[in-house]
């Protein structure tokens, strides 16, 4: 597995999330530093990017990993409206929150069935399958395998901090793709959900994320 990652720094408003990002050598990040890491980029099974780096560095990643037959799973944050729309056509999977869906497709996202819609907008620009996340109600997933949405929920729970819970998602579903590839994709969101709730019981973002020791074996 291959990710561009990012840096942030959060503030605890009543269990929800308040993020500055403080991009810093991530907008250094240029082609001569892909065209280094293209043999691990190559032989990676899942490739992540975000846009906390330069976007056309990310869409120069994801066409990179799509054509080298890497699985690509593209999450649009910070999204941007005007996303160049080759991000959808190299992007095997995309999944966005509620703010950033409505950003990408001008739909307000409420509930599922919102959120449905936008994964159906988020296909028709071409992407194989689209995730949006909804917090303590869990995500939704459509792709043009099953394009009926299906919402996959999560134990409801009291959250303590939710910076960074979407990102121990897009984590852990990474992991699973890469390491589980035969597990069933909603099987996959459904743990994902799970770890991305138990890093909301803790303050912090990267302190948050919990330890495999520390997570139900059930889970592996």
């Amino acid at each position: 597995m291959f990710s561009f990652n990012h840096s942030k720094i959060s503030h605890l408003i009543l269990g929800e999330n308040f993020i500055v990002i403080v991009a810093g050598a991530n907008l250094l990040l240029n082609s001569d530093d892909l065209k280094k890491a293209a043999h691990v980029i190559s032989e990676a099974k899942v490739m992540v990017c975000q846009l906390e780096v330069t976007p056309a560095i990310s869409l120069e990643a994801l066409k990179m990993a799509y054509t080298s037959g890497v699985k690509t799973l593209f999450n649009p944050a910070p999204a941007i409206a005007d996303l160049d729309p080759q991000f959808y056509t190299y992007s095997n999977i995309i999944c966005c929150n509620e703010s950033e869906a409505e950003i990408l497709t001008g739909i307000a996202v409420g509930n599922a069935g919102d959120a449905g819609q936008v994964g159906l907008k988020l296909l028709e620009r071409g992407c194989r399958t689209a995730i949006v996340t909804l917090g303590p109600d869990g995500c939704v997933i459509v792709s043009k395998e099953e394009p009926a949405p299906n919402h996959v929920p999560v134990t409801k729970i009291t959250a303590v901090d939710t910076t960074g819970a979407g990102d121990s998602f897009v984590g852990a579903l990474a992991f699973y793709l890469a390491q589980y590839p035969n597990l069933p994709l909603q099987e996959m969101l459904r743990r994902s959900n799970f770890i991305a709730s138990i890093s909301t019981q803790t303050t912090g973002t990267q302190t948050s994320y919990p330890y495999r020791k520390d997570l139900p074996q059930n889970l592996f």
